[in-house]
């Protein structure tokens, strides 16, 4: 026996595993799974009968394969045998299934992922298994004697209940299946079960059983079954039953298989076949003759699959995916898409020079009565080559070819006469070709050339060809003038209508003109002609566009101008003018300048420190003007005209602007906001203790002049209290209208904080007779602190000239408050309407619970184990005082009892006189009994929802 012992040295642990890490490697099985040693002491290697063993000792030895981690105290590698052996106490994490195995002397197969070892516990997140004998293989796990519980996560001693079991079946995501098992409550035997089978998938995957009966299919029912195949296949078995209709049995299945090997990643399969309903003149149904008919299924089938496959010299994997589906569930046999199969697969591929894609998507069944909306490519090939250039020239080709079947194009004769849809081949060529060169200094000539060719199998063409030429000549950087042609024909019939390619003929000339005469000065002039167009035949026969812009301090002006030659109208124009320094505001900083001394021929100059000063190039440095009209020929003209003054403090927040709009269009109605208008804008901020007692008023007025009528909101916050006003008045009254606008005024404290309040005096008002017509006064609270939350409005009308009553119109509240196991939370509203006339008028009273609950925990611990509750949801109504519909309070008292690994719920609806009792364990709920005035039920064999049919 020949070995080596290698002991860790301070700053070598890296080292180390670096140099193991390449020892495993070159076992030859590396290639399947990766071992990396994370903490370790020691390292021994040995030869034992031709046996390399690696032996890895330490207080914590830690080792990743893949993603799975091994912790023990040491750990014996049998690189001949590719096992691991954990001698000792050691623990062993799944990642892909997340189990912890736990356990003396784990014997791990790295190559087959296989592991066996005695008294091992197993855990996840959904149970605990205590295990004399564990074997593991990939996708199962075996036990032998075996105690498990999902109860042991919740810390509780004993189990609530649990398992032993002679034998145990484990597949992780699944299930579990336990053979000769005794049932534990509280770790006492209850009751033998010779075979349990406990359903650990998620809720979607769980198995499912309805039972009922239709008025014609009779008794039906069904089952959904799932199971798994290894670790990467999971499916689901379903199973139905249909007493009147024949044949009565149908099922399918539905498979996931993920990742199953290096070609494919993923391979989805749905089937089903279920009979189809029996025609009423026919089946056993109570109109029925009981006449014998043809049995026939209806079939829904969903398949994919899709994957890559490795190919020499490409860049890339070769990616395909397959998509098969039919669906006759729900349809009529004179449905055209009845018992019709779709199929749509994808290959595609990329090379250093190109790459390459097939397609294939056709239908396959009854032939199609309708023109088809897409092509079927029966199949299509594609190529598209790099783009690559020659010189000064760029060039760039795609191809396709391929059999296609589409809707008909009307406008082909030839497709026309073949019906809605038509069949032939198809060869599609794109190219674009580009040339740039140089001509002379800061000159460069550009052409273009962008062309789309389909040649059909019928000897039919379509042509889309988009030729350029442009001459562009810059000087002193910022000026360029360019001249630019372009053709662009579009023509050909195709047959098919996807296709279609309207006939276009054009050849616009355009000359452009850009230009920076002056610093901050910017001018842009073009010209558009297009030759093959008539004169006056198009809005882009002759065109000419202007434009420029000065950004000059203190001035800042935009002109634009869209004048159309051939038709000798303006389209658009718009001008904006500025007047002021943006800059007004900075300081700019003053060098010192030391003393000068008296001459003969100058006083003395003394001595100056550095300071700061304002400057502006407009003599005005707090005032500015702002100008902007427009004018469009499709909108009526001339657009409204603004002019803005805007006085600005020192304090940049601090500023006053008055402006006025002049709409030359008439009025659309007395609320149009377009109309001439005159307003006038403020707000400003204190400049004395601005941090400790700011005070921050705002506000805007606008008088509309065409249809009389004036707006404004203004307000004063100080220490986070508002106090604001806001009106809309009609200044010119229509005859018999009662009210001439709104006004209100509001106090509160801004909103966002925990606490926060507003108070809104006002309502409708009457300039005619100087008064509210029937104003309000409306409260809000909003409050929360650490489990506590109130929220409360309250609405309280006023007497006003038409409104004779004061009294309560409108109030909720909606609150929560928990203090230790004791809750409370509610939602009421309360509504009072007034039908009729004064004082004849009857109030009608609405006041709504939805809900109010209380609750209170039950148990000791810091986690409680059963919450009672209590809740009410009703509606009471009155008419003058007296209720309506009178009916007795009606809570619903439901019991929830929460043990962790399984939970029960109880309900009593006491106005619905409804009883309901429900159990969950890990992954799902299942209702077990309910009482109602139609009798007692069990959901889990519901007898009034009938099972899936088609």
């Amino acid at each position: 026996m020949k070995h080596q012992r290698v002991k860790r040295r301070p700053g070598t642990l890296r080292l180390l595993a670096v140099a193991v890490g390449g020892l495993l490697l070159s076992g030859g099985w590396a290639q399947a799974r990766t071992v990396k040693i994370i903490t370790a002491d020691t390292l021994e290697m040995r030869s034992v009968d031709d046996q390399e063993i690696v032996i890895i000792t330490g207080r914590n030895v830690e080792l990743h394969v893949d993603d799975d981690v091994v912790k023990a105290q040491r750990v014996e590698f049998n690189r001949t045998r590719r096992t691991l052996t954990l001698v000792g106490h050691a623990t062993y994490h799944m990642a892909k299934d997340n189990q912890n195995l736990t356990g003396d002397d784990l014997v791990v197969d790295v190559g087959s992922e296989a592991l066996t070892g005695q008294d091992v516990l197993i855990s996840d997140s959904s149970l605990e298994i205590i295990g004399s004998e564990i074997e593991r293989v990939p996708g199962q796990l075996r036990a032998t004697h075996s105690y498990f519980t999902p109860c042991a996560r919740c810390g509780r001693t004993p189990n609530d209940y649990a398992f032993r079991a002679e034998r145990v079946m484990l597949y992780p995501g699944d299930r579990l299946v336990a053979y000769r098992a005794q049932l534990l409550l509280a770790d006492h035997p209850v009751l033998y079960l010779p075979v349990v089978v406990l359903p650990l998938n998620p809720k979607a995957r769980q198995p499912r059983l309805s039972l009922g009966k239709d008025n014609i299919d009779g008794y039906v029912a069904g089952a959904d079954l799932p199971f798994a195949i290894g670790s990467s296949v999971l499916g689901t078995t379903m199973l139905r039953y249909y007493q009147n209709r024949s044949p009565r049995l149908g099922g399918g299945v539905e498979l996931h298989d993920y990742a199953p090997n290096n070609w494919i990643d993923r391979l989805d399969l749905y089937a089903l076949m279920l009979p189809r309903p029996l025609p009423l003149t026919t089946g056993f149904g109570a109109t029925g003759s009981g006449n014998p008919v043809t049995p026939e299924y209806g079939k829904d089938l969903s398949f994919s699959v899709r994957g890559r496959v490795p190919v020499e010299l490409a860049v890339t994997d070769l990616t395909y995916s397959l998509r098969v589906n039919r669906k006759d569930t729900g349809r009529s046999p004179r449905d055209p898409e009845y018992g019709l199969t779709n199929a749509d697969f994808t290959a595609k591929v990329e090379y250093p020079r190109f790459s390459a894609a097939l397609f294939y998507l056709n239908r396959f069944g009854p032939e199609p009565t309708t023109a088809l909306y897409y092509p079927l490519k029966k199949p299509e090939f594609g190529l598209d080559p790099k783009p690559f250039s020659v010189g000064p020239v760029s060039l760039d080709f795609d191809f396709k070819v391929g059999a296609y079947t589409a809707g008909s194009n009307p406008n082909s004769r030839q497709a026309r006469a073949a019906g809605l849809n038509f069949t032939t081949s198809r060869l599609e060529e794109i190219h674009k070709i580009g040339y740039t060169r140089q001509l002379w200094k800061q000159a460069e000539l550009q052409v273009t050339n962008d062309f789309t060719g389909h040649y059909y199998g019928t000897g039919a063409r379509t042509v889309q060809l988009s030729a350029a030429a442009q001459l562009s000549q810059s000087w002193a950087t910022t000026n360029s003038f360019t001249v630019r042609q372009d053709y662009i024909r579009n023509e050909g019939t195709s047959p098919f209508a996807f296709d279609v390619v309207s006939y276009t003929l054009s050849a616009p000339l355009s000359l452009n003109l850009s230009a920076r005469p002056l610093p901050g000065a910017t001018f842009n002039v073009k010209y558009l002609r297009d030759g093959f167009i008539p004169p006056g035949a198009g809005y882009r026969n002759e065109h000419l566009t202007v434009g420029s812009s000065v950004n000059r301090a203190p001035v800042n002006m935009s002109y634009a101008l869209d004048y159309n030659w051939a038709t000798g109208n303006v389209e658009t124009s718009s001008v904006s003018f500025t007047a002021g320094d943006p800059d007004s505001g900075k300081l700019t900083y003053v060098s010192p300048t030391p003393a000068v001394p008296a001459t003969p021929y100058s006083a003395a100059k003394p001595e100056r420190a550095a300071y700061y000063r304002r400057t502006s190039a407009w003599p005005y440095p707090n005032l500015t003007l702002t100008t902007t009209s427009a004018y469009t020929r499709t909108s009526g003209g001339l657009q409204p005209i603004t002019v803005k003054a805007t006085v600005t403090d020192d304090i940049r927040t601090n500023s006053f602007s008055v402006s006025g709009t002049y709409d030359p269009q008439p009025a659309t109605s007395v609320y149009s906001s377009s109309s001439t208008a005159v307003a006038t804008t403020y707000s400003a901020v204190s400049s004395r203790d601005s941090v400790l007692n700011p005070v921050t008023i705002a506000g805007n007025e606008t008088l509309y002049l065409k249809s009389p009528r004036v707006t404004g909101n203004h307000s004063v916050t100080w220490r986070g209290y508002t106090l604001g006003m806001a009106h809309d008045l009609l200044l010119n009254q229509a005859p018999g209208n009662k009210n001439s606008g709104s006004v209100t005024f509001n106090l509160g404290t801004e909103a966002g904080k925990a606490t926060n309040w507003q108070l809104v005096y006002g309502g409708y008002y009457d300039m005619r007779r100087q008064g509210f017509t029937q104003p309000y006064l409306k409260g809000a609270l909003t409050t929360t602190r650490p489990g506590q939350k109130l929220s409360t409005t309250a609405t309280y009308n006023l007497v006003g000239l038409d409104q004779p009553r004061a009294e309560l119109s409108a109030a909720t509240i909606d609150a929560a408050w928990q203090q230790g196991r004791f809750s409370l939370s509610g939602h009421a509203s309360y509504q009072r309407i007034r039908y009729g006339t004064y004082p004849k008028d009857i109030a009608n009273d609405t006041l709504t619970l939805d809900p109010l609950r209380v609750g209170v925990a039950l148990g000791n611990g810091p986690k409680p184990g059963a919450y009672l509750t209590a809740s009410l949801s009703q509606t009471f109504t009155y008419v003058n005082g007296q209720r309506q519909n009178r009916q007795p309070l009606g809570p619903v008292i439901g019991l929830t009892i929460d043990r962790c690994c399984w939970i029960m719920q109880a309900e009593i609806d006491l106005t619905r006189k409804r009883y309901r009792l429900a159990v969950g364990l890990p992954g799902q709920m299942y209702p077990l009994f309910q009482l109602n005035q139609d009798g007692p039920s069990v959901p889990l064999l519901p007898l009034n929802s009938p099972a899936t049919s088609p």
